[in-house]
């Protein structure tokens, strides 16, 4: 296992290749620091006895102690622990803690490069094992690009007027292939070493040149990041320990670059057959999100609880019935959301690759309640913190010679409380429900891994309605077949062994 320095030092090595606004710069640029100190805590913790039994794990392949993020799940444990090391590593930096993507995305090509091998006899599943070795043995860090520009969203890949508003093959050579396109609103790719390239959404077999998978460093030629980093407002006087982390989205623009074919993972232009697997390659890749959300939306919404239960306490509101009642609200959200996933770990099955997957109906059920009830949440805080949280004076004006005195008097609520600390409770909250920073996350609460919508799509296409309509139907008195009840799902194994046979059927040239 690596440590923060070893990861820093890398870092620091690769080509500029980083646009914020007009400047080219590097991943030395202070603006990038706090999303680099956010990573410091996932290779801290690994090395902290603390948090070892979590972040800690031996590789199925080398038999290796190796970093949780760069672990294959190959149990309901693995995938229970993963679950609660995010939960509680997002704690510790009160949002996102920005290594789930490349893990989920590896889990995800680990099921989906086998079945091409196995349906199609090709050799992806080698080249990723491969390049997974690589991958533990350096401790890496990756960004997940999935999300393309998209173009006229009424329009599918290859009916776009631009061709390259989806991310597609140009040319497939003899050594690789050349890509065209951009992935948008990709988080914390500025500072990872890799990024692992995976479709956004079921492809036709007239989009194959849209169905591909790789992976690449991310200073590789021909790729230009276009970042947005986002950070908290700095403190001069009152230490701000969340105030050190940060996040950076990024447009990720392929400029007729060159991928190797030892880091390529699926090619729809060189083999058509293998634009089936695009959407399937998608999905699982959200749903392994997804169930990472599981653990990262409950710890988020604990900050929020936690937040709105001091300040209620600082307002001297906390013994309230509508007090008590919204706390509740928060309490159970991140109880349920966290159920689900362990649920859906409890319910997980190996897929033929060996790879332990969670079950999609409870994920998916779990990622949406996060998203429908993050506005909410933000809501309950602002209710009992007041609108102070969006017009506190700054914090100069609380140690200014002149008004200081005076600005810390009015600061006073609660008897009991020092003025000093509610003052330090109201900037906290001001800075994670009111900053530029609390909005981004905000957003990525109802956006990310997919919105509420998202979710409800997937569930519907993996639940059997006619099981479920089979209910009424014994109770109504309509002809039916009621058998011992079983939850109405098509499991992750079953979709892929029927998709696998399926596809052995199909007669498809090269």
């Amino acid at each position: 296992m690596k440590t923060f320095e070893d990861y820093l030092a890398r870092l620091y090595k690769m080509k500029p290749n980083i646009y914020i606004g007009n400047e080219l710069v590097g991943r030395d640029d202070p603006r990038l620091q706090g999303g680099q100190n956010i990573i410091k805590v996932t290779y801290d913790c690994a090395h902290s006895e603390e948090f070892e039994d979590l972040c800690v794990v031996t590789s199925h392949l080398t038999g290796k102690k190796i970093n949780r993020f760069c672990h294959i799940h190959q149990s309901e444990d693995d995938l229970l622990k993963k679950q609660l090391m995010t939960r509680l590593l997002c704690h510790r930096v009160g949002g996102c803690i920005q290594r789930c993507m490349g893990i989920d995305a590896l889990n995800a090509l680990s099921v989906i490069t086998y079945e091409l091998d196995q349906a199609l006899g090709t050799d992806h599943y080698e080249r990723f094992k491969k390049y997974l070795r690589y991958f533990q043995e350096n401790d890496l860090v990756a960004s997940c690009a999935q999300t393309d520009a998209k173009g006229d969203r009424l329009k599918r890949p290859h009916e776009q007027e631009d061709p390259d508003q989806y991310l597609r093959v140009i040319e497939t050579r003899e050594d690789g292939i050349v890509v065209r396109g951009c992935k948008i609103s990709i988080t914390n790719t500025p500072y990872a070493d890799e990024m692992i390239v995976v479709p956004c959404r079921y492809m036709g077999p007239e989009d194959k040149d849209y169905s591909v998978a790789f992976a690449l460093p991310t200073d590789w030629d021909g790729v230009k990041l276009l970042t947005r980093p986002a950070s908290f407002r700095k403190s001069e006087h009152m230490e701000f320990p969340a105030g050190k982390f940060g996040d950076a989205e990024t447009f990720i623009i392929f400029d007729d670059v060159f991928v190797p074919n030892d880091r390529i993972f699926l090619n729809g232009n060189g083999d058509p057959r293998q634009t089936a697997y695009a959407g399937f390659l998608a999905l699982m890749f959200a749903h392994y999100h997804r169930h990472s959300y599981t653990g990262c939306k409950p710890a988020i919404t604990e900050v929020i609880a936690s937040a709105a239960a001091l300040v209620a306490e600082y307002n001297g509101i906390e013994k309230t019935s509508h007090v008590q009642d919204k706390l509740s609200h928060l309490i159970g959200t991140a109880e349920l959301v966290f159920a689900a996933g362990e649920s859906s770990a409890k319910h997980s099955e190996k897929a033929p690759s060996g790879t332990q997957v969670p079950d999609e109906i409870l994920t998916n059920a779990g990622r949406r309640l996060a998203g429908e009830m993050i506005y909410e949440e933000y809501k309950v805080l602002a209710d009992i913190s007041g609108g102070l949280i969006a017009t506190l004076p700054y914090e100069g004006s609380f140690f200014s010679e002149d008004v200081g005195e005076l600005a810390m008097k009015y600061m006073k609520r609660n008897p009991r409380v020092k003025p000093e600390n509610v003052l330090r409770c109201f900037r906290g909250i001001e800075a994670f429900a009111v900053s530029e920073i609390a909005g981004l996350l905000q957003v990525a609460g109802l956006h990310g891994g997919g919105s509420p919508s998202m979710e409800t799509i997937t569930m519907m296409m993996r639940y059997d309605l006619e099981k479920l309509k089979n209910i009424s139907k014994y109770l109504f008195g309509i002809k039916s077949k009621l058998k011992r009840y079983e939850r109405p799902t098509v499991t992750p194994r079953k979709q892929l062994e029927k998709f696998r046979k399926a596809m052995k059927g199909k007669k498809l040239e090269k």
